[in-house]
């Protein structure tokens, strides 16, 4: 199972290039595609998703065209879009139903069994029956991947799927999608560093529409393990700090500023080393200090 993206192009009507010359190579398993707002995931979540056209490039899952195939695509797809409308008015039970034979499970026994079980394994039975308008933010996401569950699909997209949860429905929504199986291409984009760190072996990085850094994550980790420093800092002083340094990423901590700073050897007096983590990865790739060629190794190795 492999989805292969090749050299996407797409700028829309209002002039906004999306998607600048993307190429990934996506086995199965959890990917993670990681970006802020803005920097063309959702786009690139809907071209895989026939649900638009790029203007030049291709996507192949498997040998077949996505752009050229969109029913036979579709037949194995599960999506759950970032913003996605639901019936407030009709039940779980009966919402899934509807859904499972859209998805041409026609058969009421069968489509029955499928219903229940996705049921159970979202932890949304004991709610069949009552309105999914008086859902809660996690059991709605949790219901979005019930519904692109159905027909044991091959590629499953999910876009921005935790944004919003509270810790503990993350936490039930993170195990959900660590159970769906290794058997499956499921792309998780995100801007939420901690999701892709908790669930993905491979990883890419995209910004303003391109592809800046791609990999598996803790081979990335090392590669920058003894070049982030950290120092605590007075807030004033962290306008400073970024002319003279190249700072990663500030925050406060109980109300003390904290800096990371990307460096081959220490940058100063008072810096110490830091526990280099994915965050520090993301935040040297969207500073430009870390890029595609610089991971070429790794992600060969990782067949990204």
């Amino acid at each position: 199972m492999e989805l292969r993206i090749q050299h996407l192009n797409k700028t829309y009507d209002n002039g906004v290039k999306a998607l600048n010359d993307i190429s990934l190579t996506i086995p199965a398993g959890m990917f993670g595609l990681l970006g802020p707002n803005g920097a063309g995931k959702s786009t690139l979540m809907r071209t895989l998703s026939t649900l638009q056209d790029a203007d030049s490039g291709s996507a192949t899952l498997d040998g077949i065209n996505i752009s050229e195939n969109k029913d036979s695509v579709r037949r194995v797809l599960g999506y759950l879009p970032q913003d996605f409308g639901l019936y407030p008015k009709v039940s779980a039970y009966d919402l899934l139903d509807h859904f499972a034979s859209l998805k041409g499970i026609s058969q009421s026994k069968q489509r029955k069994e499928v219903v229940e079980a996705l049921l159970h394994q979202t932890n949304l039975y004991n709610v069949k029956n009552k309105h999914v308008g008086g859902f809660s933010g996690g059991m709605r996401q949790r219901f979005g991947i019930a519904q692109a569950l159905i027909g044991d699909p091959k590629l499953i997209i999910v876009d921005e799927p935790t944004a919003g949860l509270d810790p503990e429905e993350r936490v039930r929504f993170h195990n959900l999608l660590s159970d769906i199986g290794n058997d499956k291409i499921v792309i998780l984009s995100t801007h939420i560093v901690e999701d892709v760190a908790d669930l993905c072996n491979h990883m890419a990085v995209i910004r303003q529409g391109q592809v800046v850094l791609q990999g598996q994550p803790l081979p990335l980790i090392e590669q920058i393990a003894d070049q982030v420093w950290k120092r605590f800092i007075d807030k004033s002083e962290l306008a400073l700090y970024q002319q003279e340094f190249r700072v990663i990423s500030s925050r406060l901590i109980s109300g003390r500023t904290l800096i990371h700073v990307y460096a081959e050897d220490q940058p100063a007096e008072g810096f110490t080393p830091a526990h280099a983590n994915l965050e520090d990865v993301y935040f040297a790739a969207m500073a430009g200090l870390l890029g595609t060629s610089a991971a070429t190794t790794t992600a060969s190795t990782a067949n990204v």
